[in-house]
Protein backbone atom coordinates (compact mmCIF):
# COMPACT_ATOMS: atom_id res chain seq x y z
CA UNK A 1 0.00 0.00 0.00
CA UNK A 2 3.09 2.61 0.87
CA UNK A 3 4.66 1.57 -2.41
CA UNK A 4 1.26 2.60 -4.34
CA UNK A 5 1.10 5.57 -2.67
CA UNK A 6 4.34 6.05 -3.25
CA UNK A 7 4.11 5.70 -6.55
CA UNK A 8 1.38 7.67 -7.06
CA UNK A 9 3.06 10.84 -5.86
CA UNK A 10 5.79 10.47 -8.45
CA UNK A 11 3.34 9.94 -11.22
CA UNK A 12 1.53 13.15 -10.02
CA UNK A 13 5.11 15.37 -9.32
CA UNK A 14 5.69 14.35 -12.82
CA UNK A 15 2.23 15.02 -14.36
CA UNK A 16 1.72 18.32 -12.63
CA UNK A 17 4.61 20.14 -14.60
CA UNK A 18 3.33 18.53 -17.37
CA UNK A 19 -0.44 19.76 -16.82
CA UNK A 20 1.02 22.93 -16.23
CA UNK A 21 2.95 23.55 -19.27
CA UNK A 22 0.25 22.80 -21.59
CA UNK A 23 -1.79 25.01 -20.28
CA UNK A 24 0.57 27.47 -20.66
CA UNK A 25 1.44 26.72 -24.22
CA UNK A 26 -2.60 26.52 -24.88
CA UNK A 27 -2.48 30.26 -23.54
CA UNK A 28 0.35 31.66 -25.09
CA UNK A 29 -1.26 29.72 -28.79
CA UNK A 30 -4.77 31.49 -27.89
CA UNK A 31 -3.09 34.98 -26.93
CA UNK A 32 -1.16 34.75 -30.62
CA UNK A 33 -3.73 34.24 -32.51
CA UNK A 34 -6.24 37.25 -30.86
CA UNK A 35 -2.96 39.39 -31.11
CA UNK A 36 -2.78 37.97 -35.00
CA UNK A 37 -6.11 38.54 -35.52
CA UNK A 38 -6.69 42.60 -37.09
CA UNK A 39 -9.35 44.51 -35.01
CA UNK A 40 -12.35 44.99 -37.39
CA UNK A 41 -11.20 48.89 -37.68
CA UNK A 42 -8.02 47.95 -38.89
CA UNK A 43 -9.30 45.57 -41.66
CA UNK A 44 -11.74 48.68 -42.95
CA UNK A 45 -8.98 51.38 -42.80
CA UNK A 46 -6.96 48.56 -44.67
CA UNK A 47 -9.61 48.06 -47.60
CA UNK A 48 -10.41 51.49 -48.07
CA UNK A 49 -6.81 52.91 -47.98
CA UNK A 50 -5.37 50.03 -50.28
CA UNK A 51 -5.19 52.65 -53.44
CA UNK A 52 -2.65 55.19 -51.33
CA UNK A 53 -0.67 52.72 -49.78
CA UNK A 54 2.85 54.09 -51.73
CA UNK A 55 0.64 56.50 -53.89
CA UNK A 56 0.73 60.13 -52.44
CA UNK A 57 -0.48 61.25 -55.95
CA UNK A 58 -3.81 59.66 -55.46
CA UNK A 59 -4.55 60.94 -51.82
CA UNK A 60 -3.55 64.53 -53.35
CA UNK A 61 -6.10 63.56 -56.32
CA UNK A 62 -8.86 62.53 -53.60
CA UNK A 63 -8.72 66.23 -52.11
CA UNK A 64 -5.97 64.91 -49.13
CA UNK A 65 -2.98 67.47 -48.84
CA UNK A 66 0.31 67.85 -46.80
CA UNK A 67 -0.33 69.35 -43.30
CA UNK A 68 2.16 71.13 -40.36
CA UNK A 69 4.76 68.93 -42.24
CA UNK A 70 6.84 65.89 -40.26
CA UNK A 71 4.90 65.42 -36.97
CA UNK A 72 7.13 63.97 -34.23
CA UNK A 73 6.34 62.63 -30.35
CA UNK A 74 7.59 65.18 -27.62
CA UNK A 75 9.94 62.50 -26.20
CA UNK A 76 9.36 59.51 -28.50
CA UNK A 77 8.25 58.15 -31.88
CA UNK A 78 6.26 59.83 -34.53
CA UNK A 79 3.26 60.41 -36.37
CA UNK A 80 4.50 61.23 -39.78
CA UNK A 81 2.79 63.50 -42.25
CA UNK A 82 -0.68 64.26 -42.28
CA UNK A 83 -2.40 64.54 -45.59
CA UNK A 84 -6.07 66.20 -44.66
CA UNK A 85 -9.26 66.23 -46.76
CA UNK A 86 -10.92 69.27 -45.25
CA UNK A 87 -14.10 68.58 -46.87
CA UNK A 88 -14.14 65.58 -44.42
CA UNK A 89 -12.66 67.31 -40.99
CA UNK A 90 -16.46 68.07 -39.66
CA UNK A 91 -18.12 64.82 -40.43
CA UNK A 92 -19.75 62.79 -40.67
CA UNK A 93 -17.22 60.04 -39.35
CA UNK A 94 -17.15 57.08 -41.64
CA UNK A 95 -14.32 54.57 -41.15
CA UNK A 96 -14.37 53.88 -44.65
CA UNK A 97 -13.04 57.72 -45.10
CA UNK A 98 -10.27 59.31 -42.67
CA UNK A 99 -10.05 62.67 -42.51
CA UNK A 100 -6.03 62.12 -42.37
CA UNK A 101 -3.75 59.99 -44.27
CA UNK A 102 -0.39 59.67 -42.35
CA UNK A 103 2.57 58.89 -44.45
CA UNK A 104 6.29 58.31 -43.11
CA UNK A 105 8.64 60.24 -45.15
CA UNK A 106 11.44 56.85 -45.98
CA UNK A 107 15.43 57.09 -46.92
CA UNK A 108 14.87 57.09 -50.76
CA UNK A 109 12.36 60.35 -50.63
CA UNK A 110 9.39 58.24 -50.86
CA UNK A 111 6.32 58.33 -48.83
CA UNK A 112 4.52 55.86 -47.51
CA UNK A 113 0.93 55.29 -46.20
CA UNK A 114 1.13 53.68 -42.46
CA UNK A 115 -1.61 54.92 -40.30
CA UNK A 116 -4.63 57.27 -40.76
CA UNK A 117 -6.63 59.70 -38.43
CA UNK A 118 -10.04 60.09 -37.95
CA UNK A 119 -10.86 63.78 -36.78
CA UNK A 120 -13.83 66.22 -36.19
CA UNK A 121 -14.15 69.12 -34.59
CA UNK A 122 -15.88 69.47 -31.10
CA UNK A 123 -17.82 72.12 -32.73
CA UNK A 124 -19.60 70.16 -34.88
CA UNK A 125 -20.96 67.92 -32.46
CA UNK A 126 -23.74 68.45 -30.08
CA UNK A 127 -22.66 69.14 -26.58
CA UNK A 128 -21.01 66.14 -24.30
CA UNK A 129 -20.80 64.04 -27.27
CA UNK A 130 -18.24 61.16 -27.40
CA UNK A 131 -17.62 60.55 -30.85
CA UNK A 132 -16.01 56.73 -31.63
CA UNK A 133 -15.43 54.73 -34.69
CA UNK A 134 -16.59 51.31 -35.03
CA UNK A 135 -16.80 50.90 -31.15
CA UNK A 136 -13.42 53.20 -30.49
CA UNK A 137 -13.87 56.21 -28.76
CA UNK A 138 -12.32 59.18 -30.17
CA UNK A 139 -9.67 61.06 -27.70
CA UNK A 140 -10.71 64.99 -27.17
CA UNK A 141 -7.65 67.66 -28.08
CA UNK A 142 -8.90 70.61 -26.26
CA UNK A 143 -7.56 74.10 -26.91
CA UNK A 144 -5.04 75.71 -27.38
CA UNK A 145 -3.06 72.74 -28.63
CA UNK A 146 0.50 72.30 -30.23
CA UNK A 147 -1.54 72.02 -33.80
CA UNK A 148 -3.15 75.18 -33.34
CA UNK A 149 -6.99 73.88 -34.08
CA UNK A 150 -9.92 74.52 -31.81
CA UNK A 151 -11.18 71.48 -30.23
CA UNK A 152 -11.38 68.41 -31.61
CA UNK A 153 -11.36 64.80 -30.98
CA UNK A 154 -9.03 62.24 -33.05
CA UNK A 155 -8.42 58.64 -33.33
CA UNK A 156 -5.30 57.22 -35.18
CA UNK A 157 -5.11 53.68 -36.75
CA UNK A 158 -2.25 52.04 -37.57
CA UNK A 159 -3.34 49.84 -40.31
CA UNK A 160 -0.27 49.76 -42.37
CA UNK A 161 3.12 50.28 -39.52
CA UNK A 162 3.01 47.74 -36.24
CA UNK A 163 2.95 49.77 -33.51
CA UNK A 164 4.47 48.60 -30.28
CA UNK A 165 2.30 50.18 -27.84
CA UNK A 166 -1.23 49.27 -30.41
CA UNK A 167 -2.95 50.30 -32.96
CA UNK A 168 -4.89 52.99 -31.72
CA UNK A 169 -2.10 55.24 -30.04
CA UNK A 170 -1.10 58.25 -31.37
CA UNK A 171 2.58 57.85 -31.43
CA UNK A 172 4.41 54.95 -32.98
CA UNK A 173 8.04 54.02 -31.89
CA UNK A 174 8.73 52.22 -35.15
CA UNK A 175 7.80 55.63 -37.09
CA UNK A 176 10.61 58.26 -37.82
CA UNK A 177 10.27 61.90 -39.54
CA UNK A 178 14.67 61.49 -40.06
CA UNK A 179 13.97 60.91 -43.67
CA UNK A 180 12.26 64.52 -44.21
Amino acid sequence: MKKTAAIASQILVLLVPCTFSSLALAQQTAQAEVQATPDKLVEIVRNSTTQYLDNVSAATAAGYSPVLGCVSGPDHGAMGVHYVNSSLVNGPIDPTQPQALIYEPTANGQYKLVAVEFIILAGALPANSAPQVEGHLMQYIDSPNRYGLPAFFELHVWAWKDNPQGPFVDWNNHVTCAHQ
